[in-house]
């Protein structure tokens, strides 16, 4: 009986702490200038799981929205570089979210 009860504490904060690991990853998102007028971007969790149809938006230097695209099924994506200054929003939700600003995306 005593057994029981000192088992059933630990198992329950294990239980209570599953949903916060299966929920604890980190976006991940780089983007690369391919010298030809196109930028290339891919992102992903730092779990494994995939970030296709993850919604990128693509921003002037104002902050203004001039292109709204979605990750692929690879979780990869290409468009053409914008002139002047722009950034480019990956949109994972709610801290979930990396703006990687143009003047950071290199060849």
């Amino acid at each position: 009986m005593k057994f029981r009860k000192l088992l059933t504490v630990p198992l329950a904060i294990g239980f209570m702490s599953l949903p916060l690991t299966a929920m604890a990853h980190t976006p991940l998102f780089s983007c690369f200038d391919n010298a030809d007028g196109t930028i290339y971007c891919e992102g992903g969790f730092s779990d494994g799981s995939t970030a296709a149809g993850v919604p990128v938006i693509v921003k002037n230097g104002k902050g203004e929205e001039i292109q709204r695209l979605v990750l692929s099924r690879t979780s990869d994506i290409e468009f053409e570089k914008p002139k002047g200054n722009y950034s480019v929003l990956f949109d994972g939700g709610e801290g979930h979210r990396i703006e990687i600003p143009g003047s950071q995306i290199f060849e």
